[in-house]
């Protein structure tokens, strides 16, 4: 979530943009859109996570649509809004990638539809995130959270005081 919200303050245009709720529920759920494939699970039992919504050429893909839905419905600065997700999109497979995993498949997806190999970072700067609903990991993965937001929130509060004063200073 604090990833999206720093891709959405980062490339807001002005002020306007940039307190908009429609826009930063877009931004955020596109930011978090990847981890859908958890719901998977309940389909057909498999894991899926860490999969094809995992990539860089899904991130592409969700760009292209929305420069599709943006034409179609004559959007103005179609582009924008276009990088504005496949950005979004992307900020979960780079913090994915960046994160330890214990869960096989170990790694992401990343560059599928060109590879299906799985990649991981090999020196994880944030925690592993537990698939279960048992007490020890819902603890370890509330310190997980904790561990992200002490690590991205500050950054999210920097780029958006930063923007928020451009705009100001620009209106």
């Amino acid at each position: 979530m604090l990833a999206g919200l720093t891709v959405h303050a980062a490339l807001a245009a002005d002020a306007g943009e940039l307190r908009s709720p429609r826009r930063i529920l877009l931004v955020v759920g596109a930011a978090l859109a990847p981890d859908v494939d958890l719901l998977f699970r309940f389909v057909d039992g498999r894991n899926h996570h860490n999969n094809e919504t995992h990539s860089l050429g899904l991130a592409i893909l969700v760009a292209a649509l929305t420069l599709v839905v943006c034409r179609l419905w004559r959007r103005t600065r179609p582009f924008h809004l276009t990088a504005l997700m496949g950005a979004a999109w992307a900020s979960h497979v780079l913090l994915d990638y960046l994160n330890a995993d214990t869960n096989p498949p170990i790694g992401i997806m990343a560059l599928w539809p060109w590879s299906d190999r799985y990649y991981k970072f090999p020196w994880p700067i944030l925690l592993d995130i537990g698939r279960t609903l048992d007490w020890v990991t819902v603890r370890k993965n509330a310190l997980a959270a904790a561990w992200e937001a002490a690590l991205l929130g500050p950054l999210a509060y920097v780029v958006w005081r930063f923007r928020s004063r451009r705009a100001h200073a620009g209106s």
